[in-house]
C-alpha cells in the first residue's frame, strides 16, 4: 500500500498552476480520462496522454475538453447516427481521483501508472444530456425551492425558528451501501447448498478468510487513502464456506459481501460509487477473484441491493446545523420530512422505472424476500421506538440522541441502478411533497400518511395505504397487499409503462425542465431495448442450456414408474418451453417472434409465464434427482 502517491485532487487544486506543479511532482501520472455518465449509468473512459492535457489545460478546465460519438454512449433518440457528436465538459467543482494500474509500472521509482479521472458533463447541441447534469439540476431545484419556502412561509419559519435570511447553505446528503458477490473464476454455485447456508445464516457477518479477506481489507485501506472514509466491510447473508485447496489457498469461493462508506453530497455519492465499484473489482481481480454487481446473479439465493440514503440539513449563518427532517417536537418527522416522504410514496410509480431497470433487478424483487415490492413506509410503533422494518420500500432512520442522523433509506435500488438518476427522481418528488406539506402541521401529515385505503386525503391517493408497521410479506395475503399498496410491476416493460400511465406524476420529474421529455423518452427507449436484448440473447439461451442439462438419469434397472412419472413432467415442460413442433411454436420461439414484431405487452406476459415454468422445472428436476439411488 503506497502512501507516496496522490490519490485525490480536490477542487481547490483545479487550476493551471496547481495542476502543473502536481504533474511535475508526480511523473507516474501518465494519462487523463474524461468521465461522463450516460443514461444507462455507464461511465466513459479515455486515455489522453498527460502531455496533451498539459498543452491545453485551460480548455480541459473551462471549455469542451473532448468529444465522443453518440454511438459510444447510451442516448437513444438524442445522439442519433446522423447527429451523433457529444461534447464533454469537465466538472471542476467535483473531486478528481487518480486511478492507478497497480499491475503496471512505468517510472524510475517503480510507481504504478496513474490516470486522472475527471468527471464531466455531456452536451448535445449545447444541451446537457447526461446523468450527472440531471442530478445537478435536481439538487439545485430542491435547494432553491426550500429557500423560497423559508422566505415566504411564516408557518415554516415558526416551526424551525429561522428564516431564509438566516440560512448560509442547504446541504443535501446521500449515501449508498454496495453489496456484491465474489467467487473464484470457474465456480458456479450449488443453489441448494447456497440456499441452506442462507437459511441457517452461516455467512452473515461471518469472518472472511484467505484471499477474500485480503482483498476486502486492501479495498477498505485503498478507500481510506482516496478519502472515501469507509465505515464497514462485512459478509452478507449469501454464500458458502470456501474450501482449502492442496495449494494452501482457499478455492471454491462463493461469497456475498457489503462495503459501506461515509455520506456525501448527491454528486459526490454518485461519483464515489462508480469509482469504488471499479476499485473493488480491480483489487479482487488481483487476488484471483471475480466480482459481480448483478442484482440477482443466482436465482433462489440472496440478491444484492444498494440501499440509498437521503437527508437534508441547513447550515445557519450563526454556525448551527439543523436537520430539516428531524422533528422540532414529539413526532416522527418535521413537516418537511413528512412532505419529502409523502412525495416519494405518491409518485414512486415514475421513480421505479429508473430504480429498477433490468431483468436481474426484478428477479431480486420477489415477494417473501427482504427486497421491497410494495410502495409503503414504516415510521415506528412510537416516536420513541425507531422502525427497523425491512419489508417496506422506504424507511425512516432516526436516532433520538442524534437528530442529525434523521434520513430516509430507499431499499429498492441495486448495484446497477443509476444512482444519479434515482437520486434526482427522489429529489424532484420530495419537492412535490414539500410544496404540499409546507403549510400543514406534522400532526396533520402523520394522520394523512397513516390513512387506511378507503380514507380520502388531500394529497395521497384514495384506495391506497402508505404506512404499515407490520411485515408486508407475512402479515398480509397477496390480495390484501394489492388492495393496500397496489399491484407491483414484475417486468421491465410493466414498469416503464408507468411513464405513460401516470402523466401527472411524470410531471413532477419534468418540473423546471430537470427531466426533459426528450431525456425521459431516451431512457424509455434504452430500457425497453436492453430488456428485450437481454431476454433474447442472454436469458433464454441460458435457460436453453439449463434445460438441456435436465437429462434422464435412471433406467429400468435403477428406476421405477414413479421416477418415470416425475421425469416425464420435467420433459413435458422442457418441450413446451424450447421445442418447436409442426405448426406450433414453443414459448421461447413465441417470445422471439413477439420481440421482432415489437409486441412488448405479449413479451412481458410470456416472460412471466416462462419464469414460473422454469422455477417449476428446477423444483421438479431436483425432486426427481433426490429420489434416485444411482446417478
Amino acid at each position: 500500500m503506497r502512501k507516496d502517491l496522490i490519490y485525490t485532487i480536490p477542487k481547490e487544486l483545479h487550476s493551471v498552476p496547481e495542476l502543473t506543479k502536481l504533474l511535475d511532482d508526480h511523473e507516474e501520472i501518465k494519462f487523463v480520462s474524461i468521465a461522463g455518465v450516460d443514461l444507462a449509468g455507464h461511465e466513459t473512459d479515455t486515455k489522453i496522454p498527460v502531455r496533451l492535457f498539459r498543452k491545453d489545460m485551460e480548455t480541459f478546465l473551462h471549455g469542451m475538453a473532448a468529444q465522443t460519438d453518440g454511438s459510444s454512449v447510451v442516448l437513444p433518440r438524442i445522439a442519433s447516427l446522423n447527429d451523433a457528436k457529444v461534447d464533454m465538459k469537465g466538472d471542476i467543482n467535483a473531486n478528481w481521483h487518480v486511478d492507478y494500474n497497480f499491475t503496471f509500472s512505468a517510472s524510475d521509482e517503480d510507481k504504478p501508472v496513474g490516470t486522472i479521472k475527471i468527471p464531466c458533463f455531456l452536451y448535445h447541441k449545447g444541451i446537457e444530456v447526461d446523468s450527472r447534469s440531471i442530478l445537478k439540476n435536481a439538487a439545485k431545484d430542491f435547494e432553491d425551492n426550500l429557500m423560497e419556502k423559508f422566505r415566504t412561509s411564516e408557518k415554516l419559519q415558526k416551526e424551525f425558528g429561522f428564516t431564509a435570511d438566516d440560512i448560509e447553505k442547504i446541504d443535501i446528503t446521500t449515501a449508498t451501501e454496495l453489496e456484491f458477490w465474489v467467487k473464484t473464476p470457474s465456480i458456479s454455485g450449488n443453489v441448494d447448498e447456497l440456499s441452506a447456508s442462507q437459511e441457517l445464516k452461516e455467512q452473515y457477518w461471518g469472518r472472511t478468510r484467505g484471499n477474500v479477506r485480503s482483498a476486502l481489507e486492501e479495498s477498505l485501506m485503498l478507500m481510506e487513502l482516496y478519502g472515501f472514509s469507509p465505515e464497514m466491510g462485512h459478509k452478507e447473508v449469501g454464500g458458502v464456506k470456501a474450501k482449502l485447496a492442496d495449494t494452501g489457498r482457499f478455492a471454491s469461493v462463493m461469497e456475498q459481501l457489503e462495503i459501506d462508506w461515509r455520506f456525501s453530497d448527491p454528486m459526490g455519492t454518485g461519483d464515489s460509487e462508480i469509482f469504488i465499484k471499479e476499485l473493488v473489482r480491480d483489487v479482487f481481480a488481483r487476488h484471483g477473484l471475480e466480482v459481480t454487481y448483478l442484482a440477482k446473479p443466482i436465482d433462489g439465493v440472496a440478491g444484492s441491493g444498494e440501499h440509498t440514503h437521503v437527508g437534508a440539513a441547513v447550515k445557519l449563518k450563526n454556525g448551527k446545523r439543523v436537520n430539516l427532517f428531524a422533528p422540532t417536537e414529539d413526532n416522527f418527522l418535521s413537516s418537511l420530512g413528512f412532505g419529502s416522504l409523502m412525495g416519494i410514496l405518491k409518485n414512486y410509480e415514475v421513480i421505479n422505472p429508473i430504480v429498477t431497470a433490468s431483468n436481474a433487478a426484478f428477479r431480486r424483487l420477489k415477494k417473501g424476500y427482504e427486497a421491497p415490492i410494495c410502495i409503503v413506509t414504516s415510521l415506528g410503533v412510537s416516536t420513541k421506538i425507531p422502525s427497523r422494518n425491512r419489508t417496506i420500500l422506504i424507511g425512516l432512520i432516526r436516532d433520538d440522541d442524534n437528530p442529525m442522523a434523521t434520513r430516509f433509506e430507499l431499499r429498492a435500488p441495486n448495484p446497477h441502478t443509476n444512482t444519479f438518476l434515482a437520486t434526482a427522481a427522489m429529489l424532484m418528488t420530495m419537492t412535490d411533497g414539500i410544496n404540499y406539506a409546507v403549510e400543514k402541521t406534522p400532526s396533520e401529515l402523520l394522520e394523512e400518511i397513516s390513512k387506511a385505503p378507503e380514507d380520502k386525503a388531500e394529497y395521497l391517493e384514495e384506495g391506497r395505504a402508505y404506512r404499515t408497521e407490520k411485515d408486508v410479506f407475512e402479515d398480509f395475503t397477496d390480495e390484501e397487499r394489492e388492495k393496500f399498496f397496489g399491484n407491483a410491476p414484475s417486468t421491465v416493460y410493466e414498469n416503464i409503462t408507468a411513464f405513460s400511465k401516470y402523466p401527472e406524476k411524470l410531471a413532477t420529474l419534468k418540473r423546471n425542465g430537470v427531466f426533459s421529455a426528450k431525456i425521459l423518452e431516451s431512457f424509455e427507449v434504452f430500457s425497453i431495448d436492453k430488456w428485450v436484448k437481454e431476454l433474447e440473447h442472454r436469458i433464454i439461451p441460458g435457460f436453453v442450456n439449463e434445460l438441456r442439462n435436465c437429462r434422464k438419469l435412471h433406467d429400468s434397472e435403477y428406476g421405477n414408474s414413479y421416477d418415470d412419472k416425475k421425469f416425464r413432467k420435467v420433459s413435458d415442460a422442457r418441450d413446451a418451453l424450447m421445442k418447436d413442433k409442426e405448426g406450433e411454436l414453443c414459448l421461447f420461439s413465441t417470445i422471439s417472434k413477439a420481440i421482432h414484431e415489437e409486441d412488448y405487452e405479449l413479451v412481458s406476459s410470456l416472460q412471466k409465464e416462462v419464469y414460473e415454468m422454469m422455477n417449476a422445472v428446477r423444483k421438479d428436476y431436483s425432486s426427481y434427482k433426490a429420489n434416485l439411488i444411482h446417478i
